[in-house]
């Protein structure tokens, strides 16, 4: 296995012949999982980065499941917590909750512990085994975001009519202070000397 870190434009840049290089090493099936991580992880740059890692065969040897014509992408964009206003860490959980999905998906016991690992299923908004064919309709583009989708929103119960006329009543009341609002500012101008002008 060998993984590196590139610039979230080598997941789809079609520059210098980038896209020939991309769709080579997927056609390959040397891809094994694609992680986009946050911006501001890094002092010297601000820019957002990814992982790649590649392996030469995912035929299931060595213990892992056969998963060959499939990469996993994880989308970790999300992750992480600021330390200051330009700087972001991941936590101990964010980097366990990536190495988790991909272990699992992997099928890989060792790193999981001892007895089965926790079975793999895709998270929307998160983690997706996306299959060669999907990635080719994709125009051999790996960026996650592409894959895994919106994560799922929770329902409130709440019917979206009944939601609407509470925001509409809102934002009625809203408007109606602002207009309020706008007219002591005007009043008080008028009172110092600068008022609206006449037209």
């Amino acid at each position: 296995m060998a993984g590196f870190v590139l610039a979230n434009g080598s997941m789809s840049s079609n520059q210098s012949g980038e896209g020939e290089i991309r769709k080579a090493i997927v056609e390959a099936d040397l891809v094994d999982c694609m992680v986009a991580l946050p911006g501001q992880l890094f002092y010297s740059t601000q820019i957002p980065v990814c992982l790649w890692f590649l392996v030469r065969s995912k035929d299931g040897r060595n213990g892992l499941r056969q998963r060959s014509g499939e990469t996993l992408f994880i989308d970790a964009r999300k992750l992480g917590t600021m330390t200051d206003r330009v700087h972001r860490e991941l936590t101990d959980e964010d980097i366990q909750q990536i190495a988790a999905a991909y272990h699992a998906w992997r099928g890989d016991r060792a790193a999981v512990g001892a007895g089965s690992p926790r079975p793999y299923a895709d998270v929307p908004g998160f983690c997706k085994a996306a299959t060669l064919e999907e990635i080719r309709q994709h125009g051999h583009i790996l960026t996650p975001g592409r894959y895994v989708g919106a994560a799922e929103v929770a329902e409130d119960g709440e019917p979206f009519e009944e939601k609407m006329a509470i925001l509409t009543a809102e934002l009625q009341k809203q408007m109606a202070e602002s207009a309020r609002l706008d007219e002591l500012i005007w009043k008080n101008l008028e009172a110092i000397g600068y008022g609206l002008p006449d037209l």
